[in-house]
């Protein structure tokens, strides 16, 4: 199964946001949603492709509520995420997925869930670099495209 998690922007409650409005609703409807992390919404779907395809239904609202669309592909790896773009790339075979770990956005993790500022890692070896940005005690690995890391 693919995860999808979207991260809500600091000044709204996500799920409000998307429950409240009919087509987002309506587009929602068929999965369970949860909130692995502070103003999250997370989702199971079946497929990459149907990741994709669900985000791009929804795009109306994620420019307006969403601060970052995350898509855990467990073909890609267990263990890091892919950003919407990254997602797209390797669904599109713009991207191998063997190639897609080169680029990272670390998010930090408080002890209350909450996704902090992330920071940009360029893997250059099997290790990375440690998250320092604040204490936290944890992190969450994004995979993202050049363009991504770039900007």
């Amino acid at each position: 199964m693919t995860r999808v998690c979207l991260v809500g922007t600091d000044d709204v409650n996500l799920r409000y946001e998307l429950v409240s409005r009919e087509t987002a609703r309506d587009a929602l409807a068929t999965y369970d949603l949860a909130e692995p992390y502070d103003n999250t919404v997370a989702l199971e779907t079946i497929s990459l492709g149907s990741a994709v395809s669900l985000l791009n239904d929804l795009n109306w609202y994620l420019v307006r509520f969403v601060d970052a669309a995350l898509v855990l592909e467990p073909s890609v790896s267990e263990t890091e995420w892919l950003s919407r773009e990254m997602a797209a790339a390797i669904r599109d075979d713009d991207v191998a997925a063997e190639e897609s770990g080169r680029f990272l956005k670390v998010y930090g993790v408080t002890g209350d869930d909450e996704l902090v500022e992330p920071m940009f890692v360029a893997r250059t070896g099997e290790t990375l670099p440690d998250y320092d940005l604040r204490e936290v005690a944890d992190t969450l690995r994004v995979r993202v495209t050049e363009s991504e890391f770039g900007a």
